[in-house]
């Protein structure tokens, strides 16, 4: 059975509502005959108010506290979804980062992945489950939480299709795919139904967030698919050829 990560950005997770319906699509994956690995992102604003609280605490938090503190916006987002997942009668698992197999060095709030072991997430996908993974995370060398930066939701999903040899990877967010420009500047942008990852890595560059540079370079060397479309509706979204 083929195997297919999908990711989940924090719009598309920002309300109970929200994370039916990514329920919902997931399911319509999984009943095409793939096996599923999904990782979430934090829902909505929850990473940029939990980063508020810690300011109100101290100007200078702690970069292991923060950690903690940021990597639990996922983990709402992986038990909520999950819960979603039983309600509509599919068997699913959460996983942590660390659950996950997720290691990384001891830079805290800017980790780096060093290796990822799936044991787990390998034996309940055999066992015919959906495996839900808190993303942006991990675990260090030191055995304490990390988190992997801006964007590392992203590269947690494409580092664990590469680890784990999936047909490609899934980006769902609050946009419909990869266009010439940003739509929201000029509407006469136009969206592209297929491209070159160099494309994406090139608007990332000019200052376009639509990706992690990191994860778009990790899928580069390791020739993966890449595939970005809007979790709010069906429109064709725009397939990204690694080579």
């Amino acid at each position: 059975m083929p195997l297919m990560i999908q990711k989940y950005g924090g719009s598309s997770l920002a309300t109970p509502a929200h994370i039916l319906n990514v329920a919902r699509r997931i399911i319509q994956t999984k009943e095409k005959g793939y096996q599923l690995v999904v990782v979430v992102s934090a829902m909505g604003r929850t990473t940029n108010d939990l980063l508020n609280l810690a300011h109100e605490i101290t100007d200078t938090p702690y970069d292991r506290e923060l950690d903690m503190l940021l990597s639990s916006g996922e983990r709402v987002s992986m038990a909520l979804l999950s819960m979603a997942l039983h309600k509509l009668g599919h068997h699913s698992i959460s996983f942590t980062g660390s659950q996950s197999g997720i290691v990384t060095d001891t830079a805290h709030t800017k980790a780096k992945i060093l290796e990822i072991k799936a044991d787990r997430i390998q034996k309940e996908l055999h066992n015919g489950k959906i495996v839900i993974v808190a993303g942006f995370q991990g675990v260090s060398l030191d055995k304490e939480v990390t988190t992997l930066g801006r964007g590392g939701s992203d590269l947690t999903a494409v580092a664990l299709a590469v680890h784990l040899k999936a047909e490609r990877c899934e980006f769902y967010k609050d946009v419909d795919g990869v266009y010439t420009e940003d739509p929201k500047q000029n509407e006469k942008a136009l969206k592209l139904k297929t491209c070159k990852i160099d494309e994406v890595m090139q608007l990332v560059q000019n200052g376009s967030r639509i990706l992690n540079p990191d994860a778009l370079l990790l899928a580069k060397e390791n020739l993966l698919p890449l595939y970005l479309a809007s979790s709010f509706n069906f429109q064709e979204g725009t397939t990204i050829h690694a080579g």
